[in-house]
């Protein structure tokens, strides 16, 4: 399924190349740093930024946008996005910024046009919460179990 965004590039984002799929089965649109050219973020270990992507985007109802980390980023470097996966509600129209924070243990540098993060967009049902005495569904066999409770072998 494919599903057309309305974007906006903002003037800090000009000459960027817009996100596309890297690959015809991938799903993720690679996000690139708008920093200002010759202007490096140095992310420290430990330490979060709030990196531009200088792009706008008008996600249709029914959907959500997910921010999402970059595999490579997060394994080589331990780079990954603070509240993975951030969500792009439908009726957000601002500028999309990845908040991303260093796990790893050497500094990184962030320039512009480095692929950062993700852009992921699914179909979504908006859920309306129902106050009820007890579930009606039948019991099953995980039941209340929480963290851990399904093993880990």
């Amino acid at each position: 399924m494919t599903t057309t965004i309305p974007t906006q590039v903002l003037p800090h984002g000009r000459g960027l190349p817009l996100p596309v799929p890297a690959t015809g089965g991938s799903v993720g649109l690679d996000l690139r740093a708008a920093l200002e050219p010759g202007r490096v973020v140095t992310l420290g270990p430990g330490e979060r930024v709030l990196v531009p992507t200088g792009l706008a985007v008008a996600i249709p109802v029914g959907f959500e946008g997910q921010i999402r980390p970059r595999s490579g980023l997060a394994f080589r470097h331990g780079l990954t996005v603070a509240n993975a996966p951030g969500t792009i509600d439908a009726d957000y129209r601002g500028e999309l910024k990845v908040a991303l924070v260093n796990h790893g243990r050497d500094a990184f540098e962030i320039k512009r046009g480095h692929r950062v993060a993700q852009l992921v967009v699914c179909p979504v049902a908006q859920a309306v919460l129902c106050p009820v005495e007890s579930l009606p569904l039948s019991p099953t066999a995980r039941g209340g179990g929480g963290f851990g409770s399904t093993g880990v072998g």
